[in-house]
């Protein structure tokens, strides 16, 4: 991120949301991904304002105060229990040079583009996020890749290590067979 051609970034927080006013800043963003137009007005998710927070690239405030980046996550946290896990993904794959945006569904968290592609061709993964130690129905996740590899799309599953790394798993998909017969443990030694 090059600070010489990238224009300031300022924005209100709304929400969760940044508002971003200027033209040409919204144009800038666009281009490259960022941001979504509401109502005729232009915001940041809450993930893309704690990404350009984190490497000093926006101004926020509220009520006229510029918030921190731990003020901002709090805030986002309040709005979403699962807000750390998102921008540390959002953050890994934008570091790794790919366009991210919202998932649409299916319980994903982000829709990934080829690098150099967005804009031109569909997401090619849908991005689930999953904080190491947090519990998942498995059966919901099945459903989910089912639905997102009939649409051409390959399901990545993202885990947060406990230490902030960001480990991708793709799935393929998965059939669980629900046990209905009672096996014989006898013959098993547990220690």
């Amino acid at each position: 991120m090059s600070s010489e051609t990238e224009p300031a970034i300022e924005g209100i927080l709304v929400d969760d949301h940044t508002l971003v006013s200027d033209r040409a800043v919204q144009n800038y963003l666009e281009q490259r991904g960022y941001g979504e137009t509401r109502h005729d007005k232009f915001f940041l998710k809450p993930f893309e304002s704690l990404y350009f927070l984190f490497y000093n690239k926006l101004v926020v405030t509220k009520s006229r105060k510029k918030m921190s980046f731990d003020q901002l996550l709090q805030v986002c946290t309040e709005f979403d229990q699962n807000a750390l896990t998102k921008f540390l993904i959002y953050r890994d794959l934008r570091v790794r040079g790919y366009a991210v945006k919202d998932g649409f569904g299916f319980g994903s968290d982000f829709r990934v583009y080829e690098r150099g592609q967005f804009g031109e061709k569909g997401a090619k993964y849908l991005v689930f996020g999953l904080a190491e130690g947090r519990q998942e129905k498995i059966g919901q996740l099945q459903k989910n890749i089912e639905e997102i590899t009939k649409m051409g799309k390959e399901p990545i599953l993202a885990v947060i290590e406990r230490r902030g790394e960001v480990i991708y798993y793709k799935i393929s998909q998965i059939r669980f067979v629900e046990n209905t017969k009672n096996i014989d443990a006898s013959g098993f030694v547990f220690g």
